[in-house]
């Protein structure tokens, strides 16, 4: 009986951000232009510290890793979301809405240590400035990014070890458009209270846990540095400043769509859009428009394809 229940909702249906055709004709134009500058912007974050030896340091090597995350997580949702505002066919299978899920909580559980790394790796450049290449060595930058994919494969895995059998025999609808457990659990047969506190106290709890401590380390790293230096402390906060935006940007959603109780379609909509489409834009341009080397690197990069197509 278990089996066939979970046989019978071969795929699930998004109702998608809108059911106004002028809205999802406003929509498709702007996600397009948003998906585009995302993709361009990464990249060519990406690109710039691959090829130019100046930046091969710590910093734009975390950096690098984390453009990449964000054109990933952008990528598993906005394409899709293109597609069904297009064709009004806004459909995923069940073998695709898990592994949507499943790629959403690697890459989300990955960018999580990965901010932990940044800010790790900012303390030591702030507070150890002298032994700093000693402790971020390319060894340790390496291990620092292993673990970060490797909890984030762990994260993933521990939930939908827990859903993915779940029965389906009934609504197939999702208030969304794209899949995530919170919304997956809730269209099952079976009695899922037990399942929504695990999603809670495994995504709700530890976005939040991870929200707090990267908090108390920017905290942390200003008060060490007032200690040492009273003049040192704008030129932190400058600096950290950048990294507390990402953050709040990034955790924010997060926390809300994990956490909150009550049913607040619209707003877990609006967020998921910050999330996926706003903040992969607002990343590059924070880590890169007030940075001089970057900004080098661009131009020397954006110069070389320039020649490359004129040669070609």
């Amino acid at each position: 009986m278990y089996e066939s229940n979970y046989s019978e909702v071969s795929e699930f249906v998004f109702l998608g951000l809108s059911s106004y055709r002028a809205v999802q004709h406003f929509l498709l134009a702007l996600s397009t232009i948003l998906y585009v500058s995302i993709v361009l912007g990464n990249l060519l974050v990406v690109f710039a510290v691959s090829f130019d030896p100046h930046l091969h340091t710590p910093m734009y090597f975390l950096l690098a890793n984390l453009s990449f995350i964000d054109l990933c997580l952008s990528t598993v949702t906005v394409p899709k979301m293109i597609s069904d505002l297009y064709s009004r066919h806004k459909t995923i299978s069940f073998l695709g809405c898990i592994l949507q899920i499943f790629v959403l909580h690697v890459l989300g559980g990955s960018e999580m240590l990965l901010l932990i790394d940044m800010a790790f790796d900012r303390y030591v450049a702030i507070c150890k400035p002298l032994h700093y290449l000693t402790i971020m060595s390319p060894q340790i930058c390496i291990l620092l990014l292993s673990v970060a994919w490797m909890v984030g494969l762990l994260h993933s895995v521990a939930q939908l070890a827990f859903v993915v059998h779940l029965p389906f025999c009934g609504p197939n609808e999702i208030d969304s458009f794209y899949c995530d457990l919170p919304w997956f659990i809730k269209l099952a047969c079976t009695d899922t209270y037990t399942l929504e506190l695990m999603v809670t106290a495994n995504s709700g709890f530890i976005s939040m846990g991870t929200f707090f401590l990267l908090i108390i380390s920017y905290i942390f790293i200003l008060l060490s540095v007032w200690k040492c230096s009273s003049a040192g402390l704008s030129k932190a906060l400058s600096t950290l400043s950048a990294h507390m935006f990402v953050v709040i940007l990034f955790f924010g959603p997060c926390i809300f769509i994990y956490m909150w109780p009550f049913p607040t379609v619209p707003v877990d909509k609006f967020l998921a859009i910050l999330d996926f489409m706003i903040t992969p834009i607002l990343n590059p341009a924070i880590y890169t428009l007030r940075n001089k080397d970057m900004m080098m690197a661009m131009k020397k990069l954006s110069s070389r394809l320039l020649i490359l197509k004129k040669v070609s």
